[in-house]
């Protein structure tokens, strides 16, 4: 079972960045699929959700500018985020059950 993340990057606020999670070895399916972020120093927060009947769910501060979304056939979940700012710079992990992507890292400044 493996979770490959990517498109993490470094934006300035108000940028967007999309990142993209891709899954192997498990019924994709039939999991809810997730989103977190950590700050060093700081425990991992969930930001967004997506379950097997495409239903999602998002934090507070979040909400309006992120997009969790995935497709099937190709396995992967993805997070359009948008009018990123300072504050949501953090490592970015996707989780489907007990596996754990990487982490992919997300820098926003000017």
């Amino acid at each position: 079972v493996r979770l490959v993340e990517s498109g993490g990057g470094s934006v300035q606020p108000g940028g967007s960045l999309r990142l993209s999670c891709t899954a192997s070895g498990l019924p994709f399916t039939t999991y809810q699929l997730n989103w977190w972020r950590q700050v060093p120093g700081q425990e991992r927060k969930l930001v967004a959700q997506i379950n097997t009947s495409g239903h999602t769910f998002y934090i507070q501060n979040v909400r309006g500018r992120f997009t969790v979304s995935k497709e099937n056939d190709k396995d992967t979940i993805y997070l359009q985020m948008t009018s990123l700012k300072p504050e949501d710079a953090a490592v970015y992990y996707c989780n489907i059950g007990s596996t754990w992507g990487q982490g992919t890292q997300v820098f926003v400044s000017s």
